[in-house]
């Protein structure tokens, strides 16, 4: 236990310092500075460039962060953005529905709420939080958040997360789940009716980077009572249009 915890300081100094260089370091720079074994220290440099968060020059030597650290920091960086262009938008959309929204990301398997904004003026709670964690077949966000992927993809989560029967119309059934997710595809919009909570109706529409690719999902909840097959349709268009109005001001352009 020690050693792995001296291990994981070490390759943490080790990221830390090579980050604060402007030229980079070679093995026996980062030795010498953190006064380490140059063995040690060329092991974990030495994984550290196979799994891509460090470069290595090949005339000098010298290590500088790679692109997946810096890619996962732009991805951070992103859902940061996500919310701050995406608020004022959601703000909007419950002052002209009524409707309490809120705006969720994928992480490991499931949709995590990362924005909230509530109808204070609803005597109808919604038992959303901020980090909340769900699962992806039985949420309309989660529908949206797999959309795009393959349906190998998709089944490595379903296989890993399991699909637990949370109602009685919660889709349990793989091959079903699929062609569910075909439908979010062609339309641009996934639809939970009481398959994570009996009573309750969501609605959830994909939010697009620059890239094309999927990174949130904004989604609105409420009763089955309050979204009925009357109003179902119109809530499903403005919950379409703001995610799309987010898209286009973080760089999607379609």
């Amino acid at each position: 236990m020690i050693e792995s915890k001296n291990t994981v300081e070490r390759t943490l100094s080790i990221l830390e310092t090579v980050a604060h260089s402007t030229s980079g370091l070679t093995n026996s720079d980062i030795s010498r500075r953190l006064k380490l074994p140059k063995s040690s220290a060329s092991y974990i440099l030495r994984i550290l460039e196979q799994r891509g968060y460090l470069t290595r020059e090949t005339n000098s030597g010298k290590y500088r962060l790679g692109l997946k650290l810096m890619g996962l920091t732009r991805e951070s960086a992103t859902h940061t953005d996500i919310r701050e262009v995406s608020k004022p938008i959601m703000e909007s959309f419950v002052k002209r529905t009524n409707l309490s929204t809120h705006l969720a990301v994928l992480d490991n398997g499931r949709a995590v709420y990362v924005e909230k904004v509530e109808n204070l003026n609803s005597f109808i709670k919604m038992d959303i939080w901020i980090g909340h964690r769900l699962p992806v077949h039985s949420t309309a966000i989660g529908k949206v958040l797999v959309s795009q992927m393959t349906d190998t993809e998709v089944s490595a989560i379903l296989e890993m997360r399991g699909m637990e029967k949370k109602t009685t119309k919660t889709i349990t059934n793989s091959k079903r789940y699929l062609k569910e997710l075909e439908k979010v595809r062609n339309f641009g919009f996934a639809v939970d009716d009481e398959e994570n909570s009996a009573g309750v109706r969501c609605v959830a529409s994909p939010i697009f980077d620059a890239q094309g690719k999927i990174v949130a999902a904004l989604g609105t909840s409420d009763t089955i009572i309050r979204l009925d097959e009357s109003h179902l349709p119109k809530i499903v268009e403005m919950v379409k249009k703001s995610a799309a109005q987010i898209s286009n001001l973080i760089g999607f352009d379609k």
